[in-house]
């Protein structure tokens, strides 16, 4: 059960970065205050409003199916012009800085909001249309429920006016960038404060039993608390081999077990591993680093040539990297100072040669774009622990090495060596 409970959260979860939930959700709404306002008119407020408050009643038939004739029309042009600016943000954002970039920007729950909001009021006015008759009654008039649609319409034309605002602010690189970085600042903090409680030794697991992977596609995510609790029940250890947010292929050695499972418990750990063919930062912190180094990169290319944006990537880059530092490249759970799970994730050398790589290949010859690689290289190294001095004094290297076959300029040169000699 509780494993059953986990797996819906989990799909819940997913389901809301999809760009149709929140619109989805707010329709279901919109219909339910409609059949709502249907038996409220059947009870008669209408005609109570008729009688007490006159002035906030449309008392005449023409008016009304005016009204919301106008507001149905407005509105399916409103939402035609708001979907299209979506799609301008993402052809945008998919041309000029990354595609990898579309997933948190479709994810984005204000804009999928707003679109709810259109949607839920349009299907509200559009059901409110079909009660009213040409020749009924004043009283007979759901007078109540056009009111009703007078109030929504101002809410979405305020929505509207705010929607504006936001797509002109979402388009902007250094939203998108400081939009991927608090993302994964916020994914590393909490994994930094979760292996506080969590121990750095482990056994060897060389002669263990290897479990391959049924499925193929990226490891989304790993059920610790189920995994360990399957540990301590069954009196044995996990090191789970594949890592989270990479690629995993069919039959890949998935996790190492120091029993041999029966098909039954093989089957129950299978389930503890989640698959995707997508991936988020909320879960992967590493594919923040991906996104904002293609950001860099792609503005480095001769058809965008943008120098600036690289700039403002490789500063983010370091804050990243300067939490990411205090980040252990392993965990290891355990229950009563015995070591039971051991689970990987990628190592501070290599997530560092993936991202310096790229940005170095493509700016080698721009002098200060390598300045403040160098500088990047600087930040770290001062905060590093031993462990990572050697790798960053690497690619330090090889960053001076590039740089001194691409760029003549003796004056570029001086300075680059100069900021080679201080580091």
């Amino acid at each position: 059960m509780k494993n059953y409970f986990a797996g819906l959260l989990k799909y819940i979860f997913n389901l809301e970065g999809k760009i149709a939930f929140y619109p989805t959700l707010f329709s279901l709404f919109g219909l339910a205050i409609s059949f709502a306002t249907y038996h409220a008119e059947s009870l008669g407020i209408s005609s109570y409003l008729f009688e007490n408050i006159p002035q906030l009643v449309i008392n005449s038939t023409d008016t009304a199916l005016n009204i919301l004739t106008t507001f149905i029309a407005g509105l399916i042009s409103i939402m035609v012009f708001s979907f299209s600016m979506v799609m301008v943000l993402l052809n945008q954002a998919s041309s000029n800085f990354s595609p990898r970039v579309l997933p948190g920007l479709i994810s984005n729950k204000r804009h999928q909001k707003i679109l709810g909001i259109y949607n839920a009021t349009l299907l509200y006015c559009i059901f409110t249309l079909v009660q009213i008759e040409p020749n009924q009654e004043k009283y007979q008039l759901p007078g109540f429920s056009v009111l009703l649609a007078i109030g929504f319409m101002t809410i979405c034309l305020a929505a509207f006016i705010y929607f504006i605002h936001s797509i002109s602010q979402e388009i902007q690189v250094n939203n998108i960038i400081l939009n991927i970085y608090s993302k994964a600042k916020n994914r590393i903090e909490k994994l930094i404060i979760s292996e506080e409680k969590h121990s750095d030794s482990f056994v060897s697991t060389d002669q263990w039993n290897s479990y391959k992977t049924e499925l193929t596609g990226y490891m989304q995510d790993v059920v610790l608390d189920l995994l360990l609790d399957f540990a301590k029940t069954n009196n044995c250890k996990f090191e789970v081999i594949a890592i989270k947010g990479n690629f995993v292929f069919k039959d890949e050695i998935l996790f190492k077990s120091d029993t041999k499972l029966t098909e039954e418990q093989l089957k129950r750990v299978h389930s503890f591993f989640r698959f995707s063919n997508s991936q988020r930062i909320e879960e992967n912190y590493v594919l923040a680093f991906k996104q904002i180094t293609e950001i860099a990169v792609k503005s480095m290319s001769p058809a965008i040539n943008d120098p600036g944006t690289a700039l403002i990537c490789i500063d983010y880059l370091t804050q990243l990297f300067s939490v990411r530092l205090n980040k252990k490249d392993q965990i290891v759970l355990c229950d009563k100072n015995d070591s039971l799970v051991k689970v990987n994730s990628v190592d501070f050398k290599a997530l560092l040669y993936s991202v310096i790589t790229p940005i170095r290949t493509y700016s080698k010859h721009d002098t200060i774009v390598v300045l403040k690689l160098f500088k990047l290289l600087e930040v770290l190294y001062k905060d590093a622990k031993s462990n990572y001095k050697t790798s960053i004094k690497e690619e330090a290297e090889t960053l001076y090495n590039d740089a001194k076959k691409s760029i003549e300029n003796t004056t570029d040169l001086d300075k680059i060596e100069t900021a080679y000699l201080q580091f």
